[in-house]
């Protein structure tokens, strides 16, 4: 897969919708000495390009080559300032640091009074938002101000000041140490993914217990509490303990909804809560709270007071397709959810810039299974190919594993035999090189090698055979893992029962009852 050169400022102008266009002329055009401006032209110029295309702006003579650099700096930081000033990108963070901001150039000028009357108003307004970061800026100024401005009440007030200092560093420094270890866990997690032996889980074990910092949860406020269950969830997660993940993931969304005013405030995080417990109900095959769930974010999302910026847009794009197709995938109904493979390939065209490459190649993962369940062999492998093919991906090891034994699983099913002999050479060596070879994929591949060597009459009882041993991974604590990517019994038993694999599925989701 080839990748074509990105630049910044280019990804930057291409970004903007017609109403920021719009302004930014606008901006630039408030001083009459701009409209000839050179970073004008450089802009009108790359919005009109369709590719970003250097020789191109050096031969329509805007600047010379030694300039250019400087040049396109400067528009990028002009381009900033107009969308800072756009109303729509005025959101309670931006408005509390303009606060913080005017108050500091009120400071400058000696105006003390002035100063301490805006930072009052915005600490009130930071802490009632939980913006405890600015809140502690804004603290720390007012004593610096406190310094040299000095009032009636300044015993008492110093006091006060302290106080507040005090709490918020605590808090800050809760949120910091959380917000660190939930990190770490969520890059564990996309590097290896679940834990794999005891080896692994030990390791897992030792760093969340030695990096937990201990907490009273009473005394938590929003956004360590929000921190606190994000890296209890990864944890469950790289453990494998999905009902614990379902748990935390639950604590997570129910704290937007005790706390209405954050959903607005921060809607990635309530974005990513509701992503995460839609992803444990999937695993703990929660259906019918699952698809409440899922309209239940969709209605939100759409709601106009939800807000509506490109990387919103982009994450409810993601989350919602990839849980959509998870629930075709619950229910077994493969041939209905194919309307949303042009859906997701719009939307990863669209999105592209602001959805990173592993979760793209995630959405081509669940499109392979989405195409392998309904019977089309032939695209599936055409999916999987993006995945295998893919040398830019770092990082879920095991998604490029389970694409790999699918992709084995799909080319047997094609009917592909001289293709199956070399991917099964190619994965072997794969699985190995990856330090992944488990007992699932290991009793896969030694089926797969031996068809060769079975007859059409003696087929049934190898795969009657397959499923036995198979079967008795499915609850292992390790092993299981291999289910979550490709539902290998359910194929087995489509085989046995000669049944579409959907329809097998589709059986299993109406027998559960929840």
């Amino acid at each position: 897969m080839t990748n074509t050169p990105k630049d910044a400022l280019f990804i930057l102008v291409k970004s903007l919708s017609k109403s920021e266009k719009r302004q930014f002329k606008l901006y630039v055009g408030r001083l009459g000495v701009n409209t000839d401006a050179k970073f004008l032209a450089l802009f009108n110029l790359l919005d009109k390009m369709k590719a970003y295309n250097e020789r191109q702006i050096l031969e329509n003579d805007i600047v010379k080559k030694a300039q250019l650099s400087n040049l396109k700096a400067h528009l990028y930081k002009q381009i900033l300032v107009s969308l800072r000033l756009n109303p729509v990108n005025q959101n309670t963070r931006v408005q509390i640091r303009e606060q913080l901001d005017f108050a500091t150039i009120l400071y400058q000028k000696g105006l003390y009074k002035q100063a301490l009357k805006i930072l009052d108003k915005a600490k009130g307004n930071a802490i009632e938002n939980e913006e405890k970061n600015v809140a502690y800026e804004i603290v720390e100024l007012e004593k610096v101000i406190e310094t040299q401005y000095i009032t009636r009440s300044i015993p008492d007030r110093a006091d006060e000041l302290s106080r507040q200092a005090k709490e918020l560093s605590d808090h800050n420094v809760m949120t910091s140490e959380l917000s660190n270890l939930s990190l770490q866990l969520y890059s564990m997690m996309l590097k290896v993914g679940y834990v794999r032996n005891d080896e692994d889980l030990e390791n897992v074990k030792d760093y969340f217990d030695a990096h937990l910092p201990g907490y009273d949860i009473e005394t938590l406020g929003f956004r360590e509490r929000l921190w606190l269950y994000k890296a209890y969830l990864w944890y469950s997660f790289l453990t494998q303990d999905f009902l614990s993940s379902y748990k935390y993931a639950s604590k997570w969304v129910d704290l937007f909804y005790d706390n209405e005013e954050m959903i607005y405030l921060n809607p990635v995080f309530f974005l990513k809560g509701n992503h995460y417990l839609l992803e444990s109900m999937f695993y703990i095959k929660y259906r019918s709270q699952f698809k409440e769930t899922l309209e239940r974010l969709e209605q939100i999302v759409n709601n106009k007071e939800f807000s509506k910026n490109d990387n919103i847009v982009s994450l409810a794009f993601l989350y919602l397709n990839s849980n959509k197709l998870n629930l075709h995938f619950l229910e077994g109904t493969f041939e209905k959810g194919l309307y949303l493979v042009t859906i997701i390939e719009y939307g990863i065209k669209k999105h592209r810039d602001r959805i990173d490459e592993h979760h793209i190649m995630l959405l081509y993962y669940k499109i392979a299974c989405l195409y392998f369940g309904n019977g089309d062999n032939k695209n599936c492998i055409a999916y999987l190919k993006r995945i295998i093919l893919n040398k830019n991906l770092k990082m879920r090891e095991d998604l490029m594993c389970f694409s790999r034994v699918l992709s084995l699983v799909a080319h047997y099913e094609a009917g592909m035999d001289y293709h199956l002999e070399i991917q099964l050479k190619s994965t072997y060596k794969f699985l190995l090189k990856m330090n992944d070879l488990q007992a699932v994929q290991k009793e896969m591949i030694k089926f797969l090698r031996s068809l060769g060597d079975i007859y059409p009459n003696e087929l049934r009882n190898e795969f009657q055979k397959l499923y036995n041993e198979l079967k008795k991974y499915e609850d292992h604590p390790y092993e299981k893992r291999a289910f979550l990517y490709l539902d290998i019994l359910s194929w087995l038993e489509s085989h046995l029962q000669n049944k579409p694999v959907a329809t097998i599925i589709r059986e299993k989701a109406m027998a559960i009852t929840r």
